[in-house]
């Protein structure tokens, strides 16, 4: 059974940090680009960061700067280093999993991040 968990949101100042962690079971990270998703409340998902499984990375323009894909395949982690925070980064920040060879793909659950004073 494929899982994703998510870990590391929590309510910070704007300008703090955070590092969000996303834990996968039950698959072989390697041959999966990894993506971090978020949801304003009352708004769209929309996309963060995207890591592929030769490590390139890419943003969106609101992030760039600021926010670090990283991806460990001996742990099958991905992680999101989130700094300079701001209250409109506010969200459900989600992983995902898409296989390279298939599409298939695979969400977690999400976790909350919270910028505010």
């Amino acid at each position: 059974q494929v899982q994703l968990v998510e870990s590391g949101g929590g309510l910070v100042q704007p300008g703090g940090s955070l590092r969000l962690s996303c834990v996968a079971s039950g698959i072989t990270s390697r041959v999966y680009a990894m993506a971090w998703y978020r949801q304003p409340p009352g708004k769209q998902r929309e996309r963060v960061a995207t890591i592929t499984t030769g490590g390139s990375t890419d943003y969106e323009d609101s992030v760039k700067g600021r926010f670090t894909i990283a991806r460990d395949n001996a742990k099958n982690t991905v992680y999101l280093q989130m700094n300079s925070l701001k209250p409109e980064d506010t969200a459900v920040y989600l992983c995902t999993a898409v296989r390279i060879d298939s599409q298939r793909e695979y969400w977690g659950q999400g976790t909350q991040v919270t910028v505010s004073s």
